[in-house]
């Protein structure tokens, strides 16, 4: 492959204002915003349909936990009406179908180039350019470069002794094979239970011969309580598109939930009794959201909150070995990402259903035919990772993005990302990456809407003022990243989780989302643009190129 920044335009295969990398719901959102301002664009998909970590996530039971209709689009009040979701929380087939029919609906599909995963991406500054190449081959070239390449989308798999060896299959949640796997009658071996895993264990314990779950930390994990949508729940949401929507482009989480809980401090040890039923009887997110406003960052409510729970697990599992095994002894409730399961615990009352706790009993070695603990040996037929992901960070440094004298961004981030608003970082020109780290914290959909309506305008402002290269100023960028780490007091969530990088060797420990939240980052977008950009350098390329 010839290098990017020396390709000649004859071997350009499309040169557009605006390419987008990423098919997700921030991408599909971007492609739509850009048509929209009437700029030419291309999106490159690395994979073979729409729907991002909705395309890739095919494992059995997968689904939102977020409300369904929450996480849809809120371009058209056309497509809200006429879309109608099955459940409160919709499976991964509903939601695939849904995306299909969004870029069917608005013909956005003739702007999709699909198996086209990048793997290049130089800025020529005479140009002010972007020189784009993919796996495949192709190259493109563009103006202004949106990566909406997502946080959930570069699978982890630990690296332990002898996996390459394994005779069986291998599947991360992450790439499930669109075909399906047949697990019946199989012996599965499953490594993880984040929120995934917590999925995967009760939606196959019925179907597999045995099913060994091995576990490095417990979660505490509650019901996500879904259910179909009754006639008047789906009326309610088609015939209130105006008032959902100033709600969802408002809420602080990017939930529809009624915020309201009080403080812990102002109620009784029976009110307390009374909220965690009503927690553990409600739906989702509505457990961190509709409740005490002190429950995260309060140590003493928190951790009478964990002891409910702990209680429920033990009424749950009936052996008491593993129900102690299912607690967490390392955190409390939010020091990771809460998972949210419809039988889990349960599942682990079938006879052949086994809980192995890797603290207790490491992995030494995968074999030709299963997994060596320190307890011995145990042949299985396939392997299930659900290890998570190198999240924030991991997709962004893997494009081959190179900005201002060929700098590279994974070696500009090496000791965590530096940015302006979760969207553009110092030093690449014309780059932007709504829905990556720092964004804020709650329904993604919601805070990267929000960036890629910056981003939008951003381009458009470029385009009005004549300017070919938009670029963050160090000092704004500088600003940002320091509030976000120094703030970090104000979120849950420990090192160890992803959302710091702690479960990626070698990745610094960094905070990776916006612990201020959503309100700080659409004030500061405000701000911004109703300043006419000041955080903003615009200036004019040596050599303007065609896609100006």
């Amino acid at each position: 492959m010839s290098e990017p920044s020396k390709v000649p335009a004859a071997q350009v295969r499309e040169e557009v204002e605006v390419l987008i990398i990423g098919a997700g719901v921030t991408g599909l959102y971007q492609l739509q915003q850009a048509l929209e301002a009437g700029l030419s664009v291309r999106l490159l998909e690395a994979g073979g349909g729409v729907g991002g970590t909705w395309y890739w996530n095919r494992y059995p039971e997968a689904r939102f936990d977020s409300e369904s209709y929450s996480y849809g689009f809120l371009f058209s009040e056309e497509l809200w009406r006429e879309w109608e979701w099955s459940e409160k929380y919709a499976a991964q087939p509903e939601v695939e179908r849904y995306f299909n029919h969004v870029v069917d609906r608005f013909g956005l599909r003739q702007y999709i180039t699909f198996g086209s995963k990048v793997i290049s991406a130089v800025f020529d500054e005479a140009s002010g350019t972007y020189t784009v190449g993919t796996q495949g081959g192709d190259f493109y070239r563009t103006r202004f470069l949106v990566a909406a390449s997502g946080n959930l989308s570069v699978p982890f798999i630990p690296a332990i002794a002898g996996r390459e060896s394994f005779r069986g299959g291998q599947y991360h949640t992450g790439r499930w094979p669109e075909e399906g796997v047949d697990l019946t009658g199989q012996r599965v071996a499953q490594i993880g239970t984040g929120s995934s895993g917590v999925q995967i264990v009760p939606a196959i314990a019925g179907q597999v011969e045995q099913l060994t779950v091995y576990q490095m930390k417990a979660d505490w994990v509650t019901p996500l309580n879904n259910g179909p949508l009754t006639e008047d729940e789906k009326t309610w949401i088609r015939e209130n598109f105006e008032e959902i929507r100033q709600t969802l482009n408002t809420s602080p989480s990017g939930f529809a939930h009624d915020m309201r809980g009080g403080m812990s401090t102002d109620a009784t040890p029976e009110e307390h009794q009374a909220m965690f039923e009503k927690m553990w009887a409600s739906e989702g997110f509505r457990k961190l959201t509709e409740t005490y406003w002190d429950l995260l960052l309060n140590s003493e409510i928190n951790g009478k909150w964990c002891a409910y729970l702990a209680g429920k697990i033990r009424s749950i599992v009936k052996d008491p070995v593993t129900a102690e095994r299912l607690i967490p002894k390392d955190s409390g409730y939010g020091g990771r990402r809460p998972p949210f399961g419809t039988g889990y615990f349960e599942a682990y009352n079938n006879p052949n259903v086994e809980l192995v706790s890797l603290p207790e009993t490491p992995i030494l070695r995968i074999t030709e035919t299963g997994i060596e603990t320190t307890e011995g040996l145990r042949e299985v037929d396939l392997i299930i990772w659900g290890t998570g992901w190198d999240f924030g960070t991991g997709a962004l440094n893997r494009l081959g993005l190179r900005g201002r004298e060929g700098l590279a961004l994974e070696e500009y981030w090496s000791a965590g990302p530096q940015t302006y608003l979760g969207i553009m970082t110092a030093g690449f020109p014309n780059f932007f990456f709504p829905g990556g780290p720092h964004g804020a914290t709650g329904n993604n959909p919601r805070y990267a809407g929000d960036q890629v309506e910056y981003t939008t305008e951003v381009i458009r402002a470029a385009k009005e003022r004549g300017s070919d290269v938009v670029e963050v100023e160090p000092g704004a960028q500088d600003q940002w990243t320091t509030m976000v780490n120094d703030q970090s007091h104000l979120s849950s969530f420990l090192d160890s989780s992803y959302f710091s990088g702690g479960n990626i060797p070698g990745k610094p420990v960094k905070q990776l989302l916006n612990p201020t939240g959503r309100p700080t980052l659409q004030k500061m977008i405000a701000d911004d643009t109703s300043a006419g950009h000041p955080a903003l350098r615009f200036s004019r390329a040596s050599r303007s190129g065609p896609v100006s």
